[in-house]
């Protein structure tokens, strides 16, 4: 096997491991019933960011370990990689997140897949779901840039990432149901039929992308930076 298809295999199966733990996680918390409770929240966070921290350590010196799109627009626009692999690495994280679900699919039913799928809480409407998927995206992103180019952060990089990933759902669970990764909604509501606001699902983290490289480049403009490989 080429080393790129091997980096693209990494990353289906991390995307795969990160949606397909998540998406039990989040039915262990709130069963097919869809109710949510500070204990729910607590477990689906963790869930995802378990998940995260698994497909890391699995694939992650494989590939990079992006599992996102997101991640992976932010890592082209700082010159990390190329167009070719960019477009290979979101197709092979939506069909890894895809396979998760049909994975859930085969254990359970589309019903319960559509549980799976994120949705705004109440309340909130569309566009504000958009800023806030796109803030929090942002925020991740310039995480991963930043400890990705750190040698003080290199040995804690995939704990670091996986814990900003907690932190995330635990704050947007009831209020987005906590994306920042356009594969990760894609997959449960192609396979779940479930696909109300999933343009701002796709697209707010793809804005905050590259609003978290902004970000990276205008505090780090001037240190020494050097990527890990």
């Amino acid at each position: 096997m080429s080393p790129s298809a091997r980096r693209w295999l990494a990353e289906i199966l991390g995307t795969y491991v990160l949606v397909l733990f998540g998406s039990f996680a989040l039915l262990s918390a709130v069963g097919t019933e869809g109710g949510m409770s500070g204990a729910a929240v607590l477990g689906i966070a963790f869930g995802f960011g378990l998940a995260l921290l698994a497909g890391l350590y699995a694939f992650g010196e494989v590939s990079g370990g992006h599992f996102n799109p997101a991640v992976s627009l932010a890592m082209l626009v700082d010159g990390r990689m190329g167009g070719v692999d960019f477009a290979a690495y979101v197709v092979a994280q939506v069909g890894g997140a895809v396979l998760a679900s049909i994975t859930v699919l085969a254990a359970t039913s589309q019903e319960t897949v559509a549980t799976t799928a994120t949705g705004l809480g109440g309340g909130v409407d569309a566009w504000e779901g958009f800023l806030l998927e796109a803030l929090f995206t942002a925020i991740f992103v310039g995480v991963i840039l930043k400890v990705t180019t750190s040698d003080l952060s290199a040995k804690t990089a995939f704990l670091g990432i996986s814990l900003t990933l907690v932190a995330i759902h635990l704050s947007l669970v009831p209020v987005t149901g906590a994306s920042v990764n356009p594969a990760r909604s894609i997959a449960p509501a192609l396979v779940g039929t479930e696909g109300a606001d999933l343009w701002l699902y796709i697209i707010g983290p793809l804005v905050g992308a590259v609003v978290g490289w902004v970000l990276f480049k205008a505090v780090t403009s001037g240190s020494e930076e050097k990527p890990l490989e």
